[in-house]
């Protein structure tokens, strides 16, 4: 951003959060700019996957319109219709702000929608009404459950240029956006790559082994092919056993691992606080060094770790310890996308899936013996360690961009640069 000019001369905005702002621009409060219109309680029983496009329902989970659409042919008064342009905020949780641009629709209750008196204004409102929404959600306390009222919308004051200099803003914004979002959207896809590579590593090795010419068997299963001739496939419950050891009282200081701790798919423990802490829970699991746990809840969510030390856990992890088997192969093992598929075969409950152990026991697992088995997981350390790096790299990329993106709309929206001769 530094090849961008502030503004000759400015002024005292009288807003904390503006601070100063272009000499000839205003400070005004949303109300005298746009219009608002709030969300509809339509009944949550009505609801319906399919129907006509201007019936979808924008509830606030969806505010951007990218998940799963849902529709309703409940009576609403045209104040819930809302139109592309329009601009949809959340009134409760983090106060999300969204340009809509995806036709007709109707906003549900806890929504409200900001239509400026041109699109010009619309458009940049869309920029500039998330900057003080975002600091107001900053500084409530986080234990409560934050709301925001149309009153508090529409008195919100922002700073607004005039009418012809809106154009070269909202179009430099536009396109400076547009170009860091493609970027962003070309290194998430890319991330999404070197996931769905570092899955098929794992397949490969735990079915296949390294050697590309080894002699080759049925495995006898027919989700899992081919395995090496000299490998056995057995059941998991021949390869490890469940621990069922119980706690009620731990002392503060003891290691805890809830499913939270644990990342999906990857088998990696991340403490959600660098500190041992006590379990909240009145009963749990306990684990030793190598053993496995496993989440029965969601199994979808691949979540299952080695441990490397002794502590407790949830009563939501499956803890497991091996025999003649190395921890980390069956890890992996539960890991893979075909184990999971046939763990959720067996589970109960739609809302809340849980394996249980019997089910989980009962799934082959091919294996070669110990020895190869090291190997095959040093070589796939390697591998998917590179893997790792190449993602986390990425995720850093992505969040530097984001960070540019961010600040590149501050600055435009508040005046800080120049942007009459950008375009």
């Amino acid at each position: 951003m530094s090849h961008y000019k502030p503004y000759p001369a400015y002024k005292e905005s009288g807003v904390e959060w503006i601070g100063q702002v272009p000499e000839h621009w205003g400070v005004k409060p949303i109300y005298s700019v746009a219009s608002l219109r709030n969300g509809f309680p339509f009944k949550a029983e009505l609801f319906r996957k399919e129907g006509a496009k201007s019936n979808r329902i924008l509830r606030i989970r969806d505010i951007s319109g990218d998940d799963e659409a849902i529709y309703s042919d409940e009576p609403s008064p045209k104040m819930a219709e809302i139109k592309s342009g329009d601009i949809l905020i959340g009134m409760d949780g983090d106060f999300n702000v969204h340009l809509w641009e995806r036709g007709n629709a109707k906003l549900n209750q806890r929504m409200c929608a900001v239509n400026g008196n041109t699109n010009e204004i619309s458009y940049f409102l869309s920029h500039s009404v998330a900057i003080p929404l975002k600091m107001v959600n900053d500084l409530a306390y986080a234990t409560t459950v934050k709301h925001l009222s149309s009153y508090e919308v529409l008195h919100t004051r922002v700073p607004i240029p005039p009418q012809e200099e809106l154009k070269f803003i909202n179009q430099t914004l536009n396109r400076e956006t547009t170009r860091i979002d493609t970027l962003i959207s070309k290194k998430t896809r890319f991330i999404e790559l070197l996931k769905e590579k570092r899955q098929a590593l794992i397949t490969q090795a735990v079915t296949k082994g390294l050697d590309p010419n080894v002699k080759m068997k049925d495995s006898g299963v027919e989700w899992i092919g081919e395995v090496p001739e000299h490998w056995q496939v057995a059941r998991i419950k021949r390869h490890a056993k469940i621990r069922t050891e119980r706690r009620n009282d731990i002392s503060s200081g003891v290691i805890y691992i809830g499913l939270e701790d644990v990342e999906s798919k990857s088998g990696k423990y991340k403490p959600i606080s660098r500190n041992s802490r006590q379990s909240e829970d009145s009963t749990v699991g306990v684990f030793y060094k190598d053993d496995v746990l496993y989440s029965k809840l969601r199994p979808y969510l691949r979540k299952s770790i080695v441990t490397k030390m002794d502590g407790t856990c949830s009563t939501e992890f499956l803890v497991l310890k091996t025999n003649n088997t190395n921890p980390r192969w069956l890890n992996q093992w539960l890991l893979t996308t075909e184990v999971t598929h046939q763990i959720e075969a067996g589970c109960e409950g739609a809302k809340m899936p849980r394996a249980d152990w019997e089910h989980v026991a009962s799934i082959e697992m091919p294996a070669p013996n110990e020895e190869e088995q090291v190997r095959i997981l040093v070589a796939l350390d390697r591998e998917t360690t590179r893997i790792d790096t190449l993602i986390e790299k990425s995720k850093l990329s992505i969040d530097l961009l984001k960070e540019r993106r961010s600040a590149l709309i501050t600055a435009a929206v508040t005046g800080q640069i120049d942007l009459r001769e950008a375009v």
